[in-house]
């Protein structure tokens, strides 16, 4: 059976290399099915980082020092969800120190609110809670010493504003081996969630780095769902992001037993370098690798990957079986990632998803001594 709400019980779980475990209890505010799991202790895999050793969350401290914003905490096990909320009826989940935005409930033209985004937990190899989708970020630095790192372990820094017009929670997570601090702000409006992230090289070195934004929205199915705007746009077709909490079908997984699938999960988010397309033009025509967008309503029932170029900063995705859309934007990125699963499995079911990113996957970004870089997505609710 399949869920619309916060999470799906069921997908398949890509962990980190290295993870760390800690405890998490299923809550109401993780899923409104209680997967039948309700009381039962699980553990949540979370993504190594040398920057931040891991403290439990002190959630008490968290509710007198950031209350008054529209902002809420609850403890699960060492971990904490915050739950933003305003008075129009927008509410956004974020997890810690995960940094997963797990829920973005916005207000529809008939009056209640709908869910945006589609997140699944379910149980891991080892007994662990599995949790996938939402939004999340997925960068990989690199510097001179040639030796890739990412941020995955998020401390709550600051958060603004309040539940009448727009709340604004900012995380950050500081490298102090390699001197980068990487910010991430979400912004929740009345119409609007925001993503965004700054990057600080400190360091006296050049800093090189790769990533998106990726945010699985939640869709009837990827054949009632259409991508208005992206015509004219050149795009190349590329293996899909294998990144923490992304989404891949099973069987398509299978399919990345290749040896192009292997030396993509070994590279993580550094696999669409220069050398892994050259190795993929070797196995497929220029006509099937790269193209431009010729569909100005784009259904998306087939399965595909790819990264768009010279793409407009925003584009609409129209779900005609909720009857409603969102819109996304971009700024400082200039690339568009779009995955769908496509229409052969389940309606309704655990891959009804299309994921959206804004992307550097392409073209790096070189960063030098003392430089800061900025880029967001935005998921605009035009249906209020």
């Amino acid at each position: 059976m399949a869920y619309s709400s916060l999470f799906s019980p069921k997908f398949t779980h890509f962990s980190s290399a290295r993870p760390i475990s800690h405890h998490l209890y299923y809550h109401p505010y993780l899923s409104s099915t209680s997967l039948q799991y309700n009381n039962i202790r699980k553990e949540l895999s979370l993504p190594y980082v040398a920057s931040f050793p891991y403290q439990p969350i002190n959630v008490d401290y968290l509710e007198e020092e950031f209350s008054g914003h529209g902002v809420t905490f609850e403890g699960i096990g060492d971990n904490c969800v915050a739950k933003m909320g305003l008075d129009n009826g927008s509410t956004a989940t974020l997890m810690l120190p995960s940094g997963l935005i797990t829920s973005y409930k916005a207000p529809m033209w008939h009056g209640s609110t709908v869910e945006l985004l589609h997140t699944s937990v379910s149980e891991g190899d080892d007994g662990e809670a599995v949790i996938q989708g939402g939004v999340s970020l997925a960068l990989n630095y690199e510097d001179d010493n040639e030796v890739p790192w990412s941020p995955s372990t998020w401390v709550l820094r600051d958060i603004r504003g309040n539940s009448k017009d727009s709340i604004k929670v900012e995380l950050i997570s500081s490298d102090t081996d390699n001197m980068v601090e990487t910010r991430h702000i979400v912004t929740l409006g009345e119409d609007i969630l925001t993503s965004e992230i700054s990057v600080t090289n400190s360091n006296s070195s050049p800093l090189q780095w790769t990533g998106s934004i990726i945010s699985h929205l939640t869709v009837s199915s990827p054949e009632a769902t259409y991508a208005l705007g992206l015509e004219g746009s050149n795009f190349h077709n590329v293996p899909p992001f294998l990144s923490n909490f992304g989404i891949i079908p099973s069987d398509l997984d299978e399919e990345n037993d290749s040896e192009i699938g292997q030396l993509w999960k070994q590279m993580g988010l550094k696999g669409f370098s220069s050398g892994l397309g050259q190795r993929n033009k070797k196995n497929a025509s220029e006509e099937e690798m790269e193209g431009e967008e010729d569909d100005g309503y784009k259904q998306l029932n087939e399965q595909m990957s790819r990264i768009y170029t010279c793409a407009p900063r925003f584009f609409t995705l129209i779900d005609r079986g909720r009857r409603n859309s969102v819109v996304v934007g971009r700024d400082g990125f200039d690339e568009v990632y779009m995955y769908s699963p496509g229409s052969s499995h389940e309606i309704y079911g655990e891959y009804s998803f299309i994921c959206v990113g804004q992307s550097t996957m392409l073209k790096p970004i070189m960063l030098g001594p003392g430089e800061v870089w900025r880029g967001s997505q935005h998921l605009h609710n035009p249906n209020m």
